[in-house]
């Protein structure tokens, strides 16, 4: 379209938080794989701030059909890209039908909003929480996106057990191993035990790795998908009966999320510790164990002073329950 007829994009639009200067920004990753800073909210914030609309020719009349700015929170299937299934959608008017002779600002605020999920972009899965503004006009709308970040905040689970298993071969290899907790918050240790009970093979290393399973749709239309998160080597060499092998893995060094459960029914993501051993002749010998991620409030506050302090303490948060799942294996 050419702006001479008055189709083109005659105006910028942006919008400015109003703690834009002094709110918390994380690094996303995006869709194509790059990284993204995005600020920070939890769920119950408010979002306020100002939608700036510059106008290209100052004089030049803008007409419209009205001005709006959404908060949506979107979950967007790589499958079926034709459908975005929206679970949060606000809208605030800003402006009636009319026309804009100069540059304007409107402010905007949309109270203590409901993000029940946490943002994610996976391999066939992205959750992302956005505001948008559009100018609505006759033959193009003049639209423009900002990008928001979400973090759920777990309190400290209930029941929290070790983990202990046992891996063998009759006869050939008979291992128990030990984790000290079955849930982590996402900067967390993983402190464990390897025990060799019997060893009647030619073991050459044993690694610890961290399996993502992203699953998304249901029934037949199930879609799994494994990714290495880390992968972290243990031993190297024949290990002896009696032997003992400590384990101590730092999760903060890597990008990890919560556990997800059946988001709006859409996707889940899981996490496993996957044990292996490789013998000198390359045969690989596992053991799975699902373990629950959670990401702690970095203010400590307990569930009843984050919803007594929202109104009147900005940026005090609520906390939400961490979710209570059941650690099934693979062998």
């Amino acid at each position: 379209m050419v702006s001479w007829l008055g189709y083109g994009n005659t105006a910028t639009v942006s919008i400015v938080l109003d703690d834009d200067e002094t709110r918390s920004t994380v690094p996303v990753i995006l869709e194509d794989g790059n990284k993204e800073s995005q600020h920070l909210f939890y769920d119950g914030e408010s979002i306020s701030g100002k939608v700036q609309i510059k106008l290209k020719q100052e004089g030049k009349r803008l007409e419209h059909q009205g001005i709006k700015i959404e908060f949506l929170g979107q979950i967007e299937v790589y499958y079926d890209r034709g459908n975005h299934y929206e679970f949060v959608s606000l809208v605030k008017d800003l402006a009636r039908p009319g026309e804009l002779t100069e540059s304007c600002t409107f402010p905007f605020e949309f109270l203590h909003v409901v993000k029940q999920y946490e943002s994610y972009t996976g391999q066939n899965v992205r959750l992302r929480y956005f505001l948008r503004v559009c100018i609505s006009r006759r033959l193009v709308d003049v639209v423009h996106e900002k990008e928001l970040a979400v973090h759920q905040l777990s309190s400290y689970p209930e029941t929290n057990s070790s983990i202990k298993m046992e891996v063998g071969i009759e006869d050939c290899l008979h291992i128990e191993f030990e984790y000290n907790r079955s849930k982590y918050h996402l900067n967390d240790v993983i402190v464990g035990k390897i025990y060799f009970i019997l060893v009647r093979i030619k073991i050459k290393h044993m690694e610890l790795a961290i399996i993502k399973r992203e699953t998304t749709g249901s029934g037949p239309n199930t879609y799994n998908e494994n990714e290495q998160i880390s992968r972290y080597e243990i031993m190297d060499g024949a290990p002896v009966r009696g032997e003992s092998i400590p384990i101590r893995l730092f999760l903060s060094a890597y990008e990890l999320t919560p556990t997800m459960k059946d988001v709006n029914k859409k996707f889940s993501v899981r996490y496993y510790l996957n044990l292996v051993l490789v013998d000198l002749e390359d045969r690989r010998y596992f053991k799975q164990q699902e373990i629950v991620l959670w990401r702690k409030s970095p203010k400590g506050i307990t569930k009843a002073q984050g919803l007594a302090s929202l109104d009147a303490i900005k940026n005090e948060l609520p906390k939400v329950s961490a979710s209570d799942e059941n650690s099934d294996h693979d062998s």
